[in-house]
Formats: structure tokens, C-alpha cells, sequence
């Protein structure tokens, strides 16, 4: 319930805190939750909080119905008396603060002087400040202004961030292939992909690299962690990895190159899986080599999906020296090369079942015959319906290629 108190104040300390304190400010617009079963005390901090200027104010006699208003409207402080029954404060704080969406929600603890331990208990669970019964009122104010104005910088703070992230991730994209037209063309082959970070900005990547008329090389890894570590180690790995496939014709030599230069100079620690692929046009030859990451499926024009390698390999970013093996096959009109990441295999639904490799491989069989764009989206979408509702886990990265030959519209 909405109150505005205009009664006459006869507390002269409290006319001289409100005539300081107001002033029509962005504080004094902060939306405020008075918890409290005493009706009487209640009112007492309404008529308070009014004569300090602040108008948006909301009550509730419990803690259910504190919890209650504070998931259907939005608050900027909540104060809360911690002995009530049913609820009490302690029991409202613990919710508030497990629930993510609530959990940023500035709460002072109102208590009297017999119940100081538990003030304390509710400040290292993540109350902002504590008022002592009976509240005084510029103590009053101190604590409130104190902990909205927190929460004004820590809201700057957020939105500056998230401005970052934004560019950020605009920038991670923007080091992404999106128009394949070029290479399509050039080599006899059609190209799908899709990439979204669980976060912002996150550490999945894919690349395409023409390393000659007669060499076409395709990767896709995952670096450890997510966020903007995981980015900035990214940027990293699709740049030398670009570097390096023009120059050797191996994979498993990109591979062995990538990880020393990775290992070298890693002071946090962090590594990445990757696949590489070098497919020649001309032969239909594949050669393949893995370094820790997922097998990719080859999804033949005639017959069932299947693994393409046997062996994940050593992810890069360890150690110097490493080695690694490479696997050849030969690709024929029609067939597809599903690469992708973890998000894809271990993704979980609200039941926490993982999706897996079997469920991938089977429902890979539905795509035959349809284009690689119509692959790597079908992919994804049957990833999100068996996710439901469960929030996204890991990063997602879906590569296809396609050697040209016939396919449905799709």
C-alpha cells in the first residue's frame, strides 16, 4: 500500500532533519519497503520518511508479504524488523538475498537493544546497516541516505559495465566470420554458425581461414572460464591460429604451434580446447586434429552420423612440446561436418539431465539433406527445447560444413 503522510510534525529534531534532507532529488524518488508487524511502528518511520522527503513508500505487516511485494515491484530499500511472527526479519533476509534478481536490494535491520546479536547475524548475511528501537531520526536519515546513495554507485557501476560488455562483446563478434559467400564459392562448400556466451561476452570460437587455392582450414575451440578472461584468451587463440594455418598445411602442426605459443606466455593459468580441420576441395580430403575438444559428427549424405575422430588429445595452453595425432577421411557430395562446443553436449534441462553425446548423434540424423545454415540452427534449437526453462550453463558454438551437392531448401 502507497502512503503519503502530510500530517503536521510536532517533533521538532524531525522538522530540522526534513528541511535539510529535502530537497526532491533522485534519492528522495527511491521506491522504500517499511517492514514491521507493530502498526505503530510502522507509521512512525512512513511519517518519518515522508518529513525527509521521500513519498514512494510501500508497508507490509509480515515478512510473507514483504516477499511478496518485493517480487512483483520494484524496491531501492527495504526496511526490516527482525522479530515478527510467522516470518521474521532473518528468514526474509535469507530469501531476498538467494534470490538473484533480489539479492542487490539495499535491507537495514530494525531491532531493539536486547536483540543486537541478531542485528549482527543479519549483517554478515548481507544486511546494508542496522536502526536501533526506538529509531532516531537523524540516525534515521544517515542510514537511509547512506545506504541509497551505495546503491546509486553501485548501479552506476553496474550500468558502466554493462556498456563495456556490450562493446565488448561487439568487438568478440565482430572477429567472428559471418558472410561466407567468398569461400563458399571458392571452395565447393556451404558454411552454418551460430555462437552465443552464456554471458556477455564469453570464450567460444570458431574460424575460417582460405590458406591457399588448395587449402581450406576450419577450427572451433573453448577457452576455459567465461566472461572477459575467457574473451581476451579467445582474441588470443583465433588470431595466432589465423596466423599460423596460412602458413603450415598440418593441422596437428597448427596445434603443436598454437599451444606453445599459448603455454608460453600464460600467467593465469587458463587453456582452451580446439579442433582444426584442413579440407582439401579437390580431393574431398578432411585431416582433422583434436586438442581436448569435442569429436565433431560427420553427417554423411547417405548413412548414419558418426563420429569423426576417437581420440579428444591434450587442450592447448599447458605445457610447450606438446603432440598431436591427425585423423583422415574424405568427404563427398552432401556430406557435413558438425563442429561444436560443450554448451551443446552438456547442456542441462530443469530435471538437471545432461542433453549428451547420444541424444546429439540422433537428432543429427534429422538433418540429412538440409542446408548448413538450416544445420547449425536445428541444432540449436534442439538444444533450447531440451533446456527449457534451466538457464544457460556454458557458451554455445555450432559450426557446419557442407560439401556442395543436393539439399532440401531449408
Amino acid at each position: 500500500m502507497n502512503l503519503t503522510m502530510n500530517e503536521k510534525n510536532p517533533n521538532p529534531k524531525l522538522a530540522d532533519v526534513s528541511s535539510s534532507a529535502s530537497g526532491g532529488g533522485p534519492s528522495q524518488q527511491a521506491a522504500i519497503l517499511v517492514v514491521d508487524d507493530s502498526r505503530t511502528m510502522r507509521l512512525g518511520l512512513i511519517r518519518a520518511l515522508n518529513a525527509l522527503g521521500f513519498r514512494n513508500i510501500s508497508e507490509a505487516a509480515n515478512g510473507k508479504q514483504a516477499l511478496e511485494l518485493v517480487l512483483t515491484k520494484p524496491f531501492d530499500l527495504m526496511l526490516l524488523d527482525i522479530e515478527m511472527p510467522e516470518m521474521n526479519g532473518m528468514e526474509v533476509l535469507v530469501a531476498v538475498k538467494a534470490n538473484r534478481d533480489l539479492s542487490e536490494l539495499p535491507v537495514i535491520v530494525i531491532s531493539a537493544s536486547e536483540q543486537m546479536e541478531s542485528a549482527v547475524q543479519c549483517i554478515e548475511s548481507g544486511a546494508e546497516d542496522f536502526l536501533p528501537k526506538p529509531f532516531n531520526p537523524i540516525l534515521l536519515r544517515a542510514r537511509v541516505t547512506t545506504s541509497l546513495e551505495k546503491k546509486r554507485l553501485r548501479d552506476l557501476e553496474r550500468q558502466q559495465l554493462a556498456s563495456e560488455l556490450r562493446v565488448a562483446r561487439e568487438i568478440q563478434m565482430g572477429m567472428l566470420p559471418h558472410d561466407f559467400a567468398g569461400l563458399e564459392h571458392a571452395y565447393g562448400v556451404r558454411f552454418g554458425a551460430v555462437l552465443e556466451p552464456a554471458r556477455e561476452v564469453g570464450g567460444d570460437l570458431y574460424g575460417v581461414c582460405a590458406a591457399g587455392p588448395e587449402r581450406l582450414v576450419v577450427f572451433l575451440g573453448d577457452v576455459s572460464g567465461k566472461g572477459i578472461p575467457a574473451s581476451m584468451f579467445m582474441v588470443r587463440a583465433i588470431s595466432l591460429a589465423r596466423l599460423l594455418a596460412r602458413d603450415i598445411a598440418e593441422p596437428e602442426r597448427i596445434l603443436a604451434r598454437l599451444n606453445d605459443e599459448l603455454a608460453i606466455d600464460n600467467p593465469s593459468g587458463m587453456f582452451v580446447t580446439f579442433l582444426c580441420a584442413m579440407f582439401e576441395p579437390k580431393s574431398g580430403r578432411l585431416m582433422i586434429a583434436n586438442g581436448g575438444h569435442c569429436r565433431p559428427v560427420l553427417l554423411p549424405a547417405v548413412g548414419a552420423p558418426h563420429w569423426t575422430v576417437k581420440n579428444l588429445g591434450t587442450a592447448l595452453g599447458f605445457e610447450p612440446g606438446l603432440e598431436f595425432e591427425r585423423t583422415e577421411l574424405t568427404l563427398h557430395a552432401g556430406d557435413t561436418l558438425i563442429l561444436y562446443s560443450d554448451g551443446v553436449s552438456e547442456a542441462f534441462n530443469p530435471q538437471d539431465e545432461c542433453y549428451g553425446n547420444e541424444r546429439l548423434l540422433s537428432e543429427a540424423s534429422g538433418f540429412a539433406g538440409q542446408s548448413a545454415p538450416a544445420i547449425t540452427a536445428g541444432l540449436l534449437q534442439k538444444v533450447r527445447a531440451f533446456a527449457g526453462s534451466a538457464p544457460q550453463s556454458d557458451d554455445i558454438a555450432i559450426m557446419a560444413l557442407k560439401v556442395n551437392g543436393k539439399e532440401s531448401p531449408t
